[in-house]
Order: structure tokens, then C-alpha cells, then sequence
């Protein structure tokens, strides 16, 4: 078996981004040193006795096929059967139990044909199963050429490739799996991926934790919109405060001339709007107290929000038709199924069985609409400490800057003048005392979102209150405190 050759750890240099003189302080990026070494590759196993074990197997069972190649993963070995002329396929997935028991495994899973191959795939597991480290993802060729800030570490396949995932092209992602499957390391491995690539200036979060347990280690990161969501009715109001963020983004683009995040940024203002990635950690709490508001902000931000930066990752433990709802299925086509309880789950999740057979602990299959089939990958692995150090590291570099109307009930349309903005005269006091025009400045004191404190400061440099757009410059304030007194 060829062995694939991973690329040596790169030697990272530490990235600071600096700001206006007067700005928020220098923000460095975490070191690969934070995370988890892997551990020298076991001993392969004796796959030729395995092979011919196999065949065997299939001929007691008046199967006649040979296997012609096998590749060994981390966790399993995926034997490449090529059955005789006359063998249905029928006939060797039919007797995948027997199979299983012959060979010894809990389970195995069969996947008739292999994409591009006359042959079928049978996939057994390793019987010394090894783990994939997060640092060894973040650490290959693939992952850090990636030009994409929300370039996702999901694991490796089954020939121990490491795969990776853009979210800006999925543009969001559905997860499901029962309790110990890997879903919330998967979780992890999505937030802690994006950490190692952006500042707090480039991309933020909102998570929303109804179980309370698995994502409170996040708090206080200078990363996220506003602390945690444990509550479910407020992670609702927060859903929908996001809607309200997307159509004032959409307002601010079009004003820009601009189609979408990447040429809004290339073309304006001196500080970049920030990517927003929306976690829940399970929907199935969120979906029983306000079933039909929950799915309607849901597919409403799935539908309008790529444009603009703002991509869902969804996960549930519960994948049910209550909870995965075809509205909500329609607007997530790429989907990571972890083990489920039955064949009737998987169908749900991945429109296919397959799901039920797999062997938990981070085994999952990767459904992409760009791909002919699920792609069967062993997740990559982030421990508890490991998240804790992350954390703790980029807690000390920055504090967090909140958004406080994020609760607010009421869903009002972005504002066009200052006359229509209640928050314009605190804008321009804040602006005038401090000398100085900046969005980041606005969103830290008056505790709100970036498209509305840059929507501010159009609004002033319309009516005269700052200067133009200077390129790597800030904008000159053109008013003093007697501009307040007029007004």
C-alpha cells in the first residue's frame, strides 16, 4: 500500500496585524506548539491475510469475487472486491452481517461501486485504530496554502489523505450524530480551526449552547458577538438579530457597489468587515420552544446570507423530521453524519442509509452536492485541555467587544439618515471627542454590530462630519464639540 507523505510541520511565522496608531492593540495568531503532537504511526496491519481471509469468507457463502486492493486508514481498511461474472452486487451486500461476524468486526459497511472503480468497497475496521490530531491537519500543505480564513481541518479519509473544507464555498453545514458519535470534537475542530487562521477583526461568532456544557470554554474570547447563548428564547432573538445584521450588510454593499463580502472589502473602507459564523450546538432544544420562528430565521439566514459573510453550522444529536425539517434540509446540501441509532436517521440526514454503520468516535461521512457520493473520514481530534490553552491564549490578547441590541424583540429596517438613526448624535459625540473616525471605535462604545456602525459613519461623512475614505489612512474629522451644540 502506498503510503501518503504528509508535508513536514511548517515552520509558522507569527502573523501581527497592526492597526491605526491609535487602534485597538496588535493581535497575534496561536503558534501550532499549543496543540497536541501526533503520536508515531502504529504498525500496519497484515492486510494481504486480511484479503485472503476475505475472499474466503465470500466463497463459503457461494460468493465468487477477489479482492484486487486495499487501503488503510486510520480507523478502517476499505478492501476493493471484484466480484465474478454473474456476482450481484445484491448478493454481497445482503449478507453484510455475516460477513461482519466472520471477520470479526462490530460492523462493516459496503459501499457498491466505488466511484470511477469496477469494483465494490468493504470496509472494515483496524483492529488497532489510531486518532487524527487536529495538529496534524493544521499542520499539512493543503490546509495552510488554503487561501480561505473559515478553511475547516474535518479529518482523513480512508487512504489517510487529510481533508479539509471551505466554508465560504459550502456556504453552510449541517451536523448530526448521537451522543459519543464525535460531533461536538467536530464542533470544536471548526471553531479552533478557524483560531489558528483569523484575528477577532476577521472573523466572529455566535454560539449558542442550549446544553450548556459544551461550549462555555469560549467565553469572554475577543472573537465572539456577545457571550454564549445558553437560553433558547434568547437564541432566537439572536437569530434574528443576525437576520437584521444580514439585511443591513446587503444595505451597505449595495451603497458600496459591491456584490459581496470579498469585493466589499477589496474596495472600501480601512477596516475589513468580519466573516460571522453562527454555531448551535443543538438545534432540537431551539426547535421545541419556537418550532416555526426557529426554522423561518433559520432558512432565512441560509438563504440570503452568503453574500455577506455570515455562514450557519447546525448540529443536532436528534435527527428527526421535527428537528431537520425539509425547509431546513433544502438550504444545508453539505452534511457530516456521524453514527445514528438507525438506518431511518441516516436517511434523514444524508438521503441515503449508511450512517448506522459506522463505528463512532469521530467516524463520520461527509456529504458535499459536488461529490458523487459521501466520503467516509475519520475526524480530526481536539482535547480538553488543548481548547482550554487556545482559549486562555487568545483571551490574553484582547478582550471581547459585545454587541448589546442583540436581544432587542423589535426588527427594525436599516436606517437611511441620521434623522432615522437614534444612535447618530452618540455616534458623533463619540467620534468628535475622540479625534478621531473609526467603525471598530464605534462598535466597542456603543455596543454594536459592524454594519450599523459603518452605516454611522456614511452617515456622518454625508453631512460633513469626517472626512472622505484615505486608503490605509483614518478619516479626518472635519467638526468640533460646537458641531454638538448646534445640533
Amino acid at each position: 500500500i502506498k503510503e501518503e507523505k504528509v508535508a513536514p510541520i511548517p515552520k509558522r511565522v507569527k502573523k501581527i496585524v497592526k492597526k491605526a496608531p491609535e487602534e485597538e492593540e496588535a493581535y497575534t495568531l496561536p503558534d501550532l506548539s499549543l496543540l497536541v503532537k501526533p503520536k508515531a504511526e502504529e504498525a500496519k496491519e497484515d492486510l494481504k491475510a486480511k484479503g485472503i481471509l476475505l475472499e474466503e469468507t465470500l466463497s463459503e457463502f457461494g460468493i465468487s469475487a477477489k479482492v484486487v486492493g486495499a487501503l488503510q486508514g486510520p480507523v478502517i481498511t476499505r478492501f476493493e472486491v471484484q466480484p465474478a461474472k454473474g456476482v450481484t452486487v445484491s448478493s454481497i451486500t445482503s449478507r453484510s452481517n455475516d460477513i461482519a461476524l466472520k471477520l470479526a468486526a462490530p460492523s462493516i459497511r459496503i459501499e457498491a461501486p466505488i466511484p470511477g472503480k469496477a469494483a465494490l468497497g468493504i470496509e472494515v475496521p483496524n483492529k488497532r485504530p489510531s486518532f487524527v490530531y487536529l495538529s496534524e491537519i493544521l499542520s499539512t500543505r493543503e490546509f495552510y496554502e488554503s487561501p480561505s480564513k473559515l478553511t475547516l481541518s474535518l479529518g482523513k479519509d480512508i487512504a489517510g489523505r487529510p481533508v479539509i473544507a471551505d466554508l465560504t464555498t459550502m456556504p453552510h453545514l449541517l451536523i448530526a450524530g448521537t451522543t459519543g458519535s464525535g460531533k461536538s470534537v467536530c464542533i470544536n475542530c471548526i471553531i479552533n480551526s478557524v483560531l489558528f487562521q483569523a484575528t477577532p477583526d476577521e472573523v466572529k461568532f455566535l454560539l449558542i449552547d442550549p446544553k450548556r456544557v459544551e461550549l462555555k470554554t469560549y467565553n469572554d474570547i475577543p472573537h465572539l458577538i456577545t457571550p454564549v447563548i445558553t437560553d433558547p428564547k434568547k437564541a432566537t432573538l439572536a437569530l434574528k438579530w443576525a437576520v437584521r445584521e444580514v439585511e443591513e450588510r446587503f444595505k451597505l454593499f449595495s451603497e458600496a457597489g459591491a456584490r459581496d463580502i470579498e469585493s466589499y472589502n477589496a474596495k472600501t473602507s480601512v477596516e475589513k468587515i468580519p466573516y460571522i459564523i453562527v454555531i448551535i450546538d443543538e438545534l432540537a432544544d431551539l426547535m421545541l420552544v419556537a418550532p416555526v420562528d426557529c426554522e423561518h430565521t433559520i432558512t432565512r439566514l441560509a438563504q440570503m446570507a452568503r453574500a455577506v459573510g455570515l455562514h450557519v453550522v447546525l448540529a443536532t444529536q436528534r435527527p428527526s423530521v421535527d428537528v431537520l425539517t425539509g425547509l431546513i434540509k433544502a438550504n444545508f446540501p453539505v452534511r457530516i453524519a456521524f453514527q445514528v441509532a438507525a438506518r431511518v436517521d441516516s436517511r434523514i440526514v444524508l438521503d441515503m442509509s449508511g450512517a448506522e454503520k459506522l463505528l463512532g468516535r469521530g467516524d463520520m461521512l461527509f456529504s458535499d452536492p459536488s461529490k458523487a457520493k459521501p466520503v467516509r473520514i475519520q475526524g480530526s481530534l481536539i482535547t480538553n485541555p488543548e481548547i482550554e490553552k487556545m482559549a486562555q491564549l487568545v483571551r490574553s490578547q484582547r478582550g471581547p467587544v459585545y454587541v448589546e441590541d442583540i436581544f432587542e424583540r423589535k426588527t427594525p429596517s436599516p436606517a437611511s439618515t441620521p434623522e432615522e438613526d437614534e444612535l447618530y448624535q452618540d455616534a458623533v459625540r463619540v467620534i468628535i471627542q475622540a479625534r478621531r473616525a473609526s467603525v471598530s471605535m464605534l462598535q466597542r462604545r456603543l455596543k454594536v454590530g459592524y454594519a450599523r456602525a459603518a452605516r454611522l459613519i456614511d452617515m456622518m461623512e454625508e453631512e460633513g462630519v469626517v472626512g472622505p475614505y484615505r486608503g490605509s489612512k483614518v478619516r479626518e474629522v472635519l467638526v468640533d464639540e460646537s458641531y454638538l451644540k448646534k445640533q
